[in-house]
């Protein structure tokens, strides 16, 4: 199984509906608080080459998005290779 980040804040529905998709997968991942302003919110920023908004996901260091991302990637079955693959890398 890969390695799954998911940068988030506190009372995000967004956030919570990544989790839950996440966790609906069967998915281990480690969850960073990134309120506005933190350096770990500054940290979620440089790695997904500038996206600003939570959740942002992260698959074996790559990003791969936000929650409508996310879904997207689930949608097209694209989530489930990747998981598999344990690469985010297309």
């Amino acid at each position: 199984m890969p390695e799954v980040e998911i940068y988030t804040t506190a009372w995000c529905p967004y956030c919570v509906a990544a989790k839950r998709l996440l966790r609906r997968k069967g998915v281990a991942f480690r969850e960073i608080d990134a309120p506005s302003g933190s350096p770990a919110r500054e940290e979620a920023i440089r790695r997904s080459g500038g996206r600003t908004t939570v959740p942002q996901v992260f698959i074996d260091g790559q990003p791969v998005g936000g929650y409508d991302d996310l879904s997207a990637l689930d949608r097209a079955g694209e989530l489930d290779r990747l998981l598999r693959l344990g690469s985010a890398a297309g």
